[in-house]
């Protein structure tokens, strides 16, 4: 009998300050001026979507 092993869960990057993010619905900008120092991130919700990171030109 073969044996599975349990998979880790890929640990997320964790937010800095300036990172800015866009969402994809509405177009409204954020900016995280103070991370919270959690050990998960937290997804940004707008318009029942996670925002996605702004690019840097």
């Amino acid at each position: 009998m073969a044996v599975k092993k349990a998979r880790k869960t890929a640990a997320k990057k964790k937010v800095k300050k300036g990172t800015g993010y866009v969402c994809g619905v509405c177009g409204l900008s954020v900016t995280v001026d103070e991370a919270c120092g959690c050990a998960e991130a937290h997804p940004i919700i707008c318009c029942m979507r996670p925002m996605k990171k702004k690019r840097v030109r």
